[in-house]
């Protein structure tokens, strides 16, 4: 699926979240949503769990 398609997808649920359950519902998709991205980019390979543990400074010391 084009990444155009998915974001016009996650703006639309969104929208609908804001529109019929206010500003909290509106958060609490958006939370969701960023939750299930990091999941689905972990399964597929892309991610690892060790990125969210290690120092942004490249050096060991």
């Amino acid at each position: 699926m084009n990444m155009a398609v998915v974001g016009l997808i996650a703006g639309m649920a969104l929208g609908f979240a804001g529109y019929f359950g206010g500003f909290g519902a509106f958060l609490l998709v958006a939370a969701l949503g960023a939750v299930g991205f990091v999941v689905g980019r972990f399964l597929e390979g892309d991610l690892e769990l060790g990125d969210f543990f290690r120092s942004r400074d490249s050096r060991r010391r």
